[in-house]
């Protein structure tokens, strides 16, 4: 059996913004959940303080890389929690990250929160997400 994903959108406007309301996934799979995905060098180190565009495009590297360590790419994601410190500033760089969907294909289920900080000072947003294959 293969993998099918249906957009499930009573109503269409976040299909605009890149994501859908909901998703069906059946068929035999395997889940990956991935943990929140900052601006973290290889080895562990914060870049990028203070420049939200650089951090969210490393923070969309990281997750490619652990979603590539277990054989899948952006368009095996289903679900994306996007957290950070300062909504508005991320909503002028959010193109990037619709972009990189975009491009792969897909519109995964997705949920943005504001909070006050996040785990590393000086981090701005966090990306965590939910992949099948």
């Amino acid at each position: 059996m293969t993998l099918q994903r249906t957009a499930i959108n009573p109503v269409t406007w976040s299909v605009e913004m890149g994501f859908n309301q909901g998703e069906v996934v059946s068929g035999e799979t395997r889940t990956l959940y991935i943990s929140g995905q900052t601006a973290m060098s290889a080895e562990g180190k914060p870049e990028h303080e203070g420049d939200m565009a650089a951090q969210l495009a490393l923070s969309i590297n990281n997750v490619e890389a652990v979603l590539a360590e277990a054989g899948m790419s952006l368009a095996n994601l289903v679900r994306l929690n996007v957290y950070t410190t300062d909504v508005d500033l991320l909503f002028q760089h959010y193109g990037e990250l619709a972009g990189r969907l975009g491009a792969a294909g897909v519109a995964p289920t997705t949920t943005m929160l504001g909070v006050s900080r996040l785990a590393i000072p000086g981090q701005l947003v966090e990306l965590e997400g939910t992949a099948v294959a």
